[in-house]
């Protein structure tokens, strides 16, 4: 009689702990119908650093509410043809450290027998009939389910799909004078030159002498990086009109941003998370917020039935489709992007917009955001789309 397949050493692992994976154990953690599940969560890196910040913005409690480090109740756009600074209503603007993340996690993590947290890093993870296998450096681990949060490998195929970068530069600065609005972010400040490119100036203001300022740009290529903070330097000196100031941290970054299918599994027993799963946001780059919602989809199912969903993800494809013709027209005529977030501030309710970003609005609120934006654009992508090929400068 043949012996009986081996039970698997663990209900969940998770592959990667930066913000998807730890976001799952956390939330996992957190759902007392999970409370007798073991799970293993496997990290190459020790996580001690400040390495980034997470901004999103919400309309209701969130997890990681007692972290925030700041919040802001105004948010400013500003080009040259329109300027204005709207008082959020039922929206908060906020800010998590990356280390105060990893901190807040891990000791939640540390407290619960359930979990078990390694530093190793995989080199094959795959399914099996039983659920899967990880191998790593030191050892083998098998679970039931495995929850992928490393950065995906993609090979590139761009006659079909748009990949460009979302990529800054930013300093943490300390000024002698009052500088800032504390209680306002320069969300988008596109008035310096775009160069055939989306260029803006993003400020996140945390007192009135002391802020984060990020050059942004969304395109195809890195910039050397005395060009970043030549803008910046300019900004500071010609906008805001600042000769000194002390930079006391920064930051750099660079987000993928494409229509490049990334599947919500890799086979029966591992499901992707976070980029991984095409949590960043296409045409925005914003991960955090998916990243919590698709962890709360995958628990609630893990809690009611045992499994994952069957719609891991819950995207609409409708939204699918507004993101791929603004990467389109990024790709085409980046200088546009400046008109059309102009014509979308200035003729839509600041909080319709933040709704549209979050994938929540109506068809009616879908079409009133589409009819404030000026058509051409969009016609020609929508042509680039229907072809199956991304549209060229």
């Amino acid at each position: 009689m043949p012996a009986a397949p081996a039970q698997p050493e663990y209900d969940y692992l998770i592959a990667g702990g930066g913000a998807a994976g730890l976001s799952l154990a956390y939330h996992i953690s957190q759902e007392p119908r999970l409370r007798g599940k073991r799970v293993v969560l496997l990290e190459p890196e020790a996580k001690d650093q400040n390495d980034r910040t997470w901004s999103f913005w919400a309309d209701a409690p969130t997890p990681f509410d007692a972290i925030v480090a700041h919040e802001w109740e105004r948010l400013a756009f500003r080009s040259p043809a329109f300027e204005r600074v709207f008082t959020l209503q039922r929206y908060r603007y906020k800010m998590i450290r990356g280390l105060d993340f990893y901190r807040f996690v891990r000791e939640a993590l540390a407290q619960n027998p359930q979990f078990t947290l390694v530093r190793e890093s995989i080199d094959t993870l795959v399914n099996t009939p039983e659920g899967v296998t990880a191998h790593t450096s030191a050892g083998r681990y098998t679970a039931r389910y495995a929850f992928d949060s490393r950065p995906p490998r993609l090979e590139q195929q761009p006659d079909k799909y748009r990949y460009l970068l979302q990529h800054f530069v930013g300093w943490e600065i300390q000024t002698e004078h009052d500088a800032f609005d504390p209680v306002t972010v320069e969300f988008m400040d596109f008035r310096g030159e775009q160069q055939q490119q989306a260029r803006f100036i993003y400020v996140l203001p945390f007192g009135p002498r002391k802020a984060l300022v990020e050059y942004t740009l969304f395109s195809e290529q890195l910039l050397p990086k005395a060009e970043y903070e030549a803008a910046m330097a300019a900004y500071l000196r010609d906008t805001l009109g600042l000769t000194s100031y002390t930079i006391l941290s920064e930051e750099v970054g660079a987000i993928p941003m494409t229509d490049h299918p990334l599947s919500a599994r890799s086979g029966p027993h591992i499901i992707n998370l976070g980029t991984r799963a095409g949590r960043a946001k296409p045409s925005t780059g914003y991960a955090f917020k998916r990243i919590q919602e698709h962890s709360a989809r995958l628990v609630d199912a893990l809690a009611r039935t045992g499994a994952p969903p069957r719609h891991l993800t819950g995207d609409q494809p409708q939204f699918r489709l507004f993101d791929t013709l603004l990467l389109d027209i990024m790709k085409r005529r980046g200088e546009y992007t400046r008109d059309i977030f102009t014509e979308l501030f200035q003729r839509n309710p600041f909080e319709r917009i933040l709704a549209f970003l979050d994938e929540r609005t109506s068809w009616l609120d879908n079409f009133r955001i589409l009819n404030s934006v000026t058509a051409w654009p969009f016609l020609q992508s929508i042509w680039h789309v229907v072809r199956g090929r991304p549209g060229q400068r």
